[in-house]
C-alpha cells in the first residue's frame, strides 16, 4: 500500500495527527452528496478540483446517502487514490467485533479502494467502546484502514475512551464546530490540545445559517471576501483544527480553498466574539 500524497500544497496549511501523519486542515465533506443523480458528475468534480488545489483530504460515511456519498467519493479519487487522505465512517449500530469489519469492507467495496485512511465511529452507542476499538486495531493489522478515531464524542467520552487497552490510538475527534457553534472551546478542544488530537469541525459555515449576520458581513467587505471565507478562515484559525466543508461544484470549492488566504486581524475577531461569544461554562456537544 502507498502512501497518499498531499497533492498541491500552495498555500495549504497542514495538521498533524497524533501518528505523524501531516493532512490538508481544509479538506472537503460530502454530507449530500449522492443524494441526486442529476448533480453526481458535478459532484465528482468538484472533488477533484478540490485535490488539484491541494485539498487532499476527503471526509465520507457509510450513512450518507445510504452509501451513495462513499460511491461519489470512489468516482472521484479513483486514478488518483495515493494523493488522496479517505475518511470514513461506522455507524454506531454496526460498530460491534463483526459488524465493524463487515461494514468498512461494504464501504471499500463502495469507493472502489483497498484501504481507508482514517475509519471514525460515527458517534458513541450500546455498543461497548473496547469491543469498537479492538475491531478498528485488527483492521489495521490486516491493512483495511491505517488508522482510526471518533467523531461527535464529549470530553468525557474521549476520557473514557483512551482509558482503555488500545485507546490511546485514537487520531482525532470529528465534531461540530463553527462560529455559532463554539461549545468545544470550552474543555474537549483544550482536552484534544493537551492530547495532540486535532478536532475535524463538520458544517463549519452551518450549512449556510450563519452567512448573513452582520458582524460578519461587516469582517467579510473588510477582507473583500465573502461571509463563507471568513467563517472557514475563523474555523481554522489556530493550529488543531482541520475543517471539511461540502462543496458541490468546482467554483464553490474555490471560493472554499481561498479561505486559507484570509488572516483575521485581532479587530475582526474581537467583533465576532460579540457576534458570537465564545462560551463562559460547558455546553454539551452539539450534533446535527
Amino acid at each position: 500500500m502507498k502512501r497518499h500524497g498531499t497533492g498541491n500544497r500552495g498555500t495549504m496549511r497542514m495538521a498533524r495527527f497524533p501518528s505523524g501523519e501531516q493532512v490538508p486542515v481544509l479538506g472537503q465533506g460530502t454530507w449530500h452528496m449522492g443524494e441526486s443523480r442529476t448533480s453526481r458528475d458535478e459532484e465528482i468534480a468538484a472533488l477533484r478540483a478540490g485535490f488539484d488545489l491541494g485539498m487532499t483530504l476527503v471526509d465520507t460515511a457509510e450513512m450518507y446517502a445510504h452509501g451513495e456519498a462513499e460511491r461519489v467519493t470512489g468516482e472521484a479519487v479513483a486514478g488518483r487514490r495515493n494523493e488522496v487522505f479517505v475518511v470514513g465512517k461506522v455507524l454506531p449500530h454496526h460498530a460491534t467485533a463483526k459488524g465493524t469489519v463487515a461494514a468498512c469492507e461494504d464501504s471499500l467495496r463502495r469507493l472502489g479502494t483497498g484501504w481507508i485512511d482514517l475509519y471514525l465511529l460515527h458517534w458513541r452507542g450500546r455498543v461497548p467502546l473496547e469491543e469498537t476499538v479492538a475491531a478498528f486495531e485488527r483492521l489495521v493489522q490486516s491493512g483495511l484502514i491505517r488508522a482510526w478515531g471518533v467523531s461527535n464524542f464529549d470530553v468525557n467520552d474521549m476520557s473514557d475512551l483512551v482509558s482503555l487497552t488500545g485507546g490511546q490510538a485514537v487520531q482525532t475527534d470529528q465534531v461540530l464546530y463553527n462560529l455559532a457553534r463554539r461549545g468545544p472551546e470550552f474543555d474537549l478542544a483544550p482536552w484534544c490540545h493537551d492530547h495532540g488530537i486535532p478536532i475535524m469541525a463538520y458544517s463549519p459555515i452551518e450549512q449556510g445559517r450563519l452567512l448573513g449576520q452582520p458582524a460578519l458581513l461587516d469582517v467579510a467587505r473588510r477582507h473583500e471576501a465573502t461571509p463563507a471565507q471568513v467563517a472557514l478562515a475563523w474555523t481554522i484559525r489556530e493550529d488543531g483544527v482541520i475543517a471539511i466543508p461540502k462543496a458541490g461544484s468546482p467554483s464553490h470549492v474555490r471560493e472554499n480553498h481561498a479561505a486559507l488566504g484570509i488572516r483575521l486581524t485581532e479587530e475582526d475577531l474581537l467583533a465576532l466574539d460579540a457576534a458570537f461569544p465564545p462560551p463562559a461554562a460547558r455546553r454539551p456537544l452539539e450534533m446535527l
